[in-house]
């Protein structure tokens, strides 16, 4: 079946960096956008930022703007997000989520598959 697995969450200080990582498996999603979401304690799912099919154009949530990349590589079938200068307002469960070709997408409903989520924690 189809999966989602992400990995590189922890805990990190103010200003730290983290790399998160998210293998896909079960189908190949060269031909999906594929996108990061987080949720903090007592809030809604978030959208973080996404990468469409080839990887030629990503959006970002203006809240990780200039700190936040997303990258992937088709071959190992895994997109990733770079997090860097970390706040402890980012803390959150951060998910990987994929599906669908329409770029620009920003809502949790619009992604078909989901991983089960890492933990990022940042300290003041």
């Amino acid at each position: 079946q189809v999966q989602l697995v992400e990995s590189g969450g922890g805990l990190v200080q103010t200003g730290g960096s983290l790399r998160l990582s998210c293998a896909a498996s079960g189908r190949t999603f060269s031909r999906d956008v594929m996108g990061w979401f987080r949720q903090a304690p007592g809030k809604e799912r978030e959208f973080v930022a996404a990468i469409s099919s080839s990887g030629g154009i990503t959006w970002n949530a203006d809240s990780v703007k200039g700190r936040f990349t997303i990258s992937r590589d088709n071959a190992k079938n895994t997109v990733y997000l770079q997090m860097n200068s970390l706040k402890p307002e980012d803390t959150a469960v951060y998910y990987c989520a994929a599906g669908g070709a329409v770029v620009g997408k920003v809502r949790s409903n619009e992604y078909e598959f989901w991983g089960q989520g890492t933990q990022v924690t940042v300290s003041s």
